[in-house]
């Protein structure tokens, strides 16, 4: 099975979508940033005075990428080339993911399946920059997983 939104081609129109969704759900200062040092794209937008931010690794899904087509001496080019193929690749796919899943968020709020807090509640920006998810990774607050069998 291929990885989801590889083929995607168009990180532009998606980051144009996502603005277009917020703004119509009644979001403001929109913005976003790609983090090439950790491999980030981040979206940040404002909702009834609070402040959201969501980051996704694109590094994560080069990795996800690379695993599903690997680099063998048979391919053209050097593995390092291709490994910045698998970063160019996750770049687009990302922002199409952050699109469906911000949409899928918005549309969740809009009919009274999660509230605006349940949908972005590891998301929202405390008074220290930090989002809640952070504060709650920092501060021990979630079980660690258990382990398997």
């Amino acid at each position: 099975m291929a990885l989801p939104y590889s083929t995607a081609t168009s990180g532009d129109k998606a980051l144009g979508d996502i603005q277009k969704v917020l703004r119509a759900f009644g979001c403001n200062k929109f913005g976003s940033m790609v983090d090439d040092g950790a491999g980030e794209l981040i979206v940040q937008f404002e909702y009834r005075g609070k402040m959201v931010s969501v980051k996704a690794s694109t590094k994560g899904y080069a990795a996800a990428w690379l695993k599903e087509n690997p680099w063998t001496h048979r391919r053209a080019g050097t593995k390092q080339a291709y490994e910045r193929k698998a970063l160019d690749i996750a770049s687009v796919a990302v922002y199409s993911i952050l699109r469906d899943w911000i949409k899928g968020q918005v549309m969740a709020i809009e009919t009274g399946i999660l509230s605006f807090e349940g949908a972005f509640l590891g998301q929202i920006l405390l008074p220290s920059g930090k989002t809640v998810l952070e504060h709650a990774e920092l501060n021990n607050l979630l079980p660690a997983p258990k382990e398997e069998d």
